[in-house]
């Protein structure tokens, strides 16, 4: 049986409150019973050096401020963005910012699944690897184990870590939880982890890619109508 790989994650100092603040918010959206009198917002203690922020989204609101974190962070990386997650399916804009940065010499090198619990999703992303390797997107996938994890590192300074997945149902349908870390002490351990992953990855190259079975094309195809859903 394959274990999972994941990453967790522990925050200290004000970001807390910001976490409170969204699950207050959400426990009362999803009609939760009444929570009892007390201090929720104790006094904010400074922990660490890096700058933090707590991102949350909902399929109420008109737009996900995570995915738009993201994507402004990939627009603007200079040197690196590297991708670790549980399930790709991206939207146009999305491979459009990651073809973008390769094609202007950013290292966009992803860490994806090379097996996985959703067969829709997991062969929809894999549709889109050709167009990505084209590009200049490097692709990897983690092999041996579950991949779980859901991370972004760009220009090894800007991190994310958090519930959402690359994928239409993350970014329209959910309710999803991000940390975002800006500082080069988070981005190392990040790097680290990124890059013991890559190791225990199998690199997807175009030509390899083009050689693929027929029937994992037809899954792709079948599997792309519902991405949208996913």
């Amino acid at each position: 049986m394959k274990t999972g790989s994941t990453i967790d994650l522990q925050l200290k100092g004000p970001v807390v409150a910001e976490l409170q603040k969204l699950f207050l918010a959400t426990w009362k959206s999803q009609k939760g019973a009444p929570l009892r009198e007390m201090n929720y917002f104790p006094p904010p203690v400074n922990a660490g050096r890096e700058v933090v922020r707590a991102i949350g989204s909902s399929p109420d609101e008109p737009f996900s401020l995570i995915y738009a974190t993201l994507l402004s962070a990939i627009d603007s990386a200079e040197t690196s963005v590297h991708l670790t997650n549980a399930y790709f399916a991206p939207d146009p804009q999305l491979l459009d910012a990651l073809e973008a940065a390769a094609r202007r010499g950013v290292d966009v090198t992803l860490i994806l699944p090379s097996s996985t619990d959703s067969w829709l999703v997991f062969h929809a992303g894999r549709g889109y690897y050709e167009r990505l390797l084209r590009a200049g997107v490097k692709i990897h996938e983690r092999r041996g184990v579950i991949l779980h994890s859901k991370t972004a590192l760009i220009d090894g300074v800007w991190a994310t870590v958090g519930s959402t997945n690359l994928d239409w149902r993350s970014f329209l349908h959910n309710h999803e939880l991000n940390a975002v870390v800006l500082g080069s002490e988070f981005g190392k351990q990040v790097q680290t982890m990124f890059a013991k992953d890559q190791a225990a990855s199998d690199a997807i190259t175009l030509e390899k890619w083009e050689r693929r079975p027929l029937k994992l094309r037809f899954k792709e195809l079948f599997a792309r109508i519902w991405e949208y859903w996913l």
